[in-house]
């Protein structure tokens, strides 16, 4: 099946850091050291794509994701049961509409700890999206 966002998905994905299920992020660095983050600003940006805010445009993330944009992404829900794991291609937009729609897109909380939007936005192209074991959307 192709990559298709469900409503499900973007529900819990946009919902995530309000629902106490923040995705876990890990990218793999210049020197192959592998990195796992927890990402509170994650989002849906389309029907195929994710968005992250990243605050530190010093940070290791966006680091990592020149050297290697290859990144995995794990959503889990546990009073739900709902979980999903996805691959993705990352990339920084610096573009000034992408970032104000990924900024104004993000929790609030996270909007808070950047209220003078120093930060980047990170396109987020889904791969493969894996729940219970199978694959169930692939590009």
């Amino acid at each position: 099946m192709p990559i298709q966002i469900t409503e499900e998905m973007q529900a819990a994905i946009n919902n995530a850091i309000a629902d106490k299920s923040p995705i876990i992020v890990s990218s793999v660095d210049a020197t192959g050291q592998p990195s796992l983050s927890f990402r509170g600003s994650i989002q849906t940006h389309s029907d195929t794509q994710l968005a992250m805010w990243i605050r530190n445009q010093d940070g290791g993330i966006l680091k990592s994701i020149a050297a290697n944009p290859k990144i995995a992404l794990m959503y889990r829900n546990p009073e739900t049961r709902v979980s999903y794991m996805m691959h993705a291609e990352a990339r920084r937009d610096d573009s000034d509409a992408v970032k104000q729609a990924v900024y104004d897109a993000a929790p609030e909380v996270e909007r808070n700890a950047d209220p003078e939007k120093k930060g980047t936005a990170v396109i987020l192209d889904l791969v493969r999206v894996i729940q219970r074991g199978q694959v169930i959307m692939e590009r």
